[in-house]
């Protein structure tokens, strides 16, 4: 059986979920195939790509600040806490992610990047919505 790398490497690569690391400038350096179906790019085409790709653009300057921050401090609350945001696929149409982070170290303890753990969550959202909506309608007739 090949080593512990080569595992961890195809698990990561082939998981559903997508992964994505990122280095301190926002550039995609990894993008697994789990990044492709969720998002709609190729690893050719994400990979060298600035994370802003995935981003709505009305998100864009909001998250680069929170990033920036991130890389300056190295500290961030959603390696265990999950963040939940709107995202943009190839095509333009948006969905729901949610996500935790890892902050990637080298062997200063400087980060180099973030890697995400991130999971689409369209389909829950959209039916939590429709059900937000027809409880505001029931309670508006019952009231």
């Amino acid at each position: 059986m090949p080593g512990n790398d080569w595992l961890a490497s195809k698990i990561v690569l082939e998981t559903q979920d997508a992964v994505i690391f990122a280095d301190r400038d926002e550039v995609i350096r990894l993008w697994n195939s789990g990044a492709e179906v969720m998002f709609g790019y190729t690893a050719t085409e994400a990979v060298g790509q600035r994370l802003p790709l995935i981003i709505p653009e009305k998100l864009r300057q909001r998250h680069s600040d929170g990033y920036r921050k991130v890389m300056e401090t190295g500290v961030t609350k959603y390696g265990r806490d999950l963040l939940a945001v709107p995202a943009t696929r190839k095509d333009g149409t948006r969905i729901s992610i949610e996500f935790t982070i890892l902050l990637v170290r080298d062997g200063n303890a400087a980060v180099q990047g973030a890697a995400a753990i991130i999971r689409d969550v369209t389909k829950r959202w959209q039916e939590e919505r429709a059900l937000r909506a027809r409880l505001a309608e029931l309670e508006a007739k019952a009231g």
